[in-house]
């Protein structure tokens, strides 16, 4: 070794371990575009008013809070731009919503990002399907989720399911829980209920009936499966009363017919004679009970 190899070879330990292994390349600048990651203000994101998920636990938040102020926030928040390019840029979150407020009660004034450039429709739909994934949604939620975007994206229920990733009848027995009143619906939004409550609830003969079973499943932690005894006993003794009252037009005939096709399928059956010809319609709760009458009725040809 020269005498300036050894003058060399002194310097770079002088200068310790930097010197002899190759230097790490300079960040290149922030991007705030499209899918680019990076360090956000946090007063500079704002919450969806039309988040999916409506209800969050407080003391969930705590405790991702506490998670937080140990580890940091592992996963980034997904946002999309709302404000001018600049000063004024501002970013409305995707997914993420329980993140951010954990973080700011875990005291933190940033936060990591990803950003995606969508339209606010698709940010609603990247939304559920991220709720959904996790599981995050109550019932009620999902229900009002699916049809948000039934009518925004003027979608058929079919390719609403395959765009979340669900078969049909899941996403029309979510829909049908919209048809339950408000004060079931909230049963189900807090938890009382779950959602094969609320489905069996559907086929009670009347709504004063519905509360009154849905008040005694939720106080009394009935199974799903209770519920439907009950809802199937209420049927039966309204038919019961029905069958009491006079049905004018009737003849002993029909009626007869009535009750031997509903004893033959297990389900209210009406025939509704004029003249020389007429119609039969069947009753059903639920497409599950109506999946049934179709195979006994297959099985019966």
């Amino acid at each position: 070794m020269t005498a300036a190899d050894r003058k060399s070879s002194r310097r770079a330990l002088g200068r310790g371990l930097d010197a002899l292994l190759p230097s790490k390349p300079k960040q290149r600048p922030e991007r705030y575009g499209a899918r680019a990651v990076f360090i956000c203000p946090i007063e500079r994101i704002d919450p969806r008013s039309d988040q999916p998920r409506q209800h969050m636990d407080a003391r969930g938040i705590e405790q991702l809070a506490a998670t937080i102020r140990e580890h940091g926030i592992i996963q980034p928040l997904v946002v999309r731009r709302i404000g001018e390019p600049g000063r004024d840029e501002r970013y409305q979150i995707i997914a993420g919503e329980r993140r951010w407020r954990a973080s700011q009660q875990a005291g933190l004034k940033e936060v990591p990002v990803v950003v995606k450039d969508v339209s606010t429709e698709r940010a609603f739909e990247l939304a559920l399907i991220e709720n959904l994934q996790r599981q995050d949604l109550n019932p009620i939620e999902v229900a009002e989720a699916y049809q948000r975007l039934l009518d925004d994206l003027g979608n058929t229920q079919e390719q609403l399911a395959k765009r979340v990733g669900k078969n049909r009848v899941t996403v029309t027995n979510a829909l049908r829980l919209l048809k339950l009143p408000e004060a079931v619906r909230a049963m189900l939004n807090d938890g009382s209920l779950s959602e094969g409550h609320g489905r069996a609830l559907l086929g009670a003969p009347n709504a004063s009936t519905m509360m009154d079973v849905a008040r005694k499943a939720a106080r009394g932690q009935l199974s799903v499966r209770k519920v439907e005894q009950l809802i199937r006993g209420a049927r039966r003794k309204n038919k019961i009363d029905a069958d009491k009252t006079p049905r004018g037009g009737k003849s002993a005939e029909v009626r007869d017919l009535e009750s031997r096709l509903s004893r033959a399928v297990s389900a209210r059956v009406q025939v509704e004679h004029d003249g020389p010809g007429g119609k039969v319609v069947i009753g059903y709760s639920d497409l599950d009970e109506l999946d049934r009458i179709i195979a006994q009725l297959v099985t019966k040809r």
